[in-house]
């Protein structure tokens, strides 16, 4: 059995990773700052990302409860802008990042998929997108966030070009979701404008958590980036509506479902098998 640590496998998008994995045959380790919730299938271990040697020392062993790990899903972060300081935030998120890839270098762990973020593309979108929907061709951060984010893709990048067997996959996460959260969206077709920073997209954690593990399996090597949200947006309205509205101009090529996603997901539907399941419309 392939054994598989994820960072962050603590939180809401780290709880759905955990139990996809374990229900597909990996032997999961579950590292973070914080235990979990509730029951995990993945034994708990408390490490501190933003220190070398926890991190290091992770990646290798802990005591008798593991070694040779096979692969590595990186999640803990702090999740969004606004939480701490921009110094804060960037610290935290890329210190923990370069030490997490430098770690598993170190461990000769080949298969390192991470959570970089929508916010790459040019989030909250008050500059326009160049084009509609928008694809991984874009990258445009516009806070420190986002900033580190885009900085991790590029570390990536120079990493995975020194190694040919080294594999790193950035997923550009939407807004990730719980059922609990769905039960707001029908009223967003009377507000449109709250959601517009993002397209008006989202993407369930089951959903997120099989792009994960597809990510895994993915046989290719070096780096790649894929946008990962669901295959519908959060409205009722028709994207046509909503782009005539609030992004005049910009030029739109419509998908072909009235509500298909805005942040286009081809790229991961094509190269990973990217599936996803599960809509709102079905859950409230």
């Amino acid at each position: 059995m392939a054994r598989v640590i994820v960072t962050g496998g603590s939180g809401k998008l780290g709880r759905a990773v955990v139990k996809e994995l374990a229900e597909n045959g990996w032997d999961v380790i579950n590292l973070d700052h914080a235990a979990p919730r509730s029951e995990s299938p993945a034994p708990f271990i408390q490490v501190d990302f933003t220190d070398f040697g926890q991190t290091l020392e992770s990646m290798l062993a802990i005591d008798e409860q593991y070694s040779e790990v096979d692969a590595v899903v990186h999640l803990a972060a702090i999740p969004r802008p606004g939480l701490r300081t921009n110094s804060a935030t960037f610290g935290n998120n890329f210190i923990s990042t370069y030490n997490v890839f430098a770690a598993a270098n170190q461990a000769g762990i080949k298969n390192i998929v991470w959570a970089s973020s929508e916010s790459v593309l040019g989030l909250p979108f008050d500059r326009v997108p160049p084009y509609i929907p928008v694809d991984e061709n874009v990258a445009r951060p516009e806070t420190t966030y986002s900033l580190g984010k885009f900085l991790e893709e590029q570390m990536a990048g120079v990493l995975t070009g020194r190694d040919p067997d080294l594999k790193m996959i950035a997923l550009r996460f939407s807004h990730v979701m719980d059922v609990a959260d769905y039960a707001p969206f029908p009223a967003f077709d009377d507000t449109p404008a709250l959601r517009k920073f993002n397209l008006w997209s989202y993407v369930d954690a089951r959903d997120a958590a099989q792009a994960v593990r597809k990510s895994l399996e993915y046989a290719g090597t070096g780096f790649e980036a894929f946008i990962i949200a669901n295959a519908d947006t959060v409205m009722t309205r028709p994207n046509s509506e909503l782009v005539a509205e609030f992004y005049p101009g910009v030029p739109y090529t419509a998908p072909e479902g009235p509500n298909d996603t805005l942040l286009s997901i081809d790229k991961a539907r094509k190269m990973l098998g990217y599936d996803p399941k599960h809509t709102w419309r079905n859950e409230v």
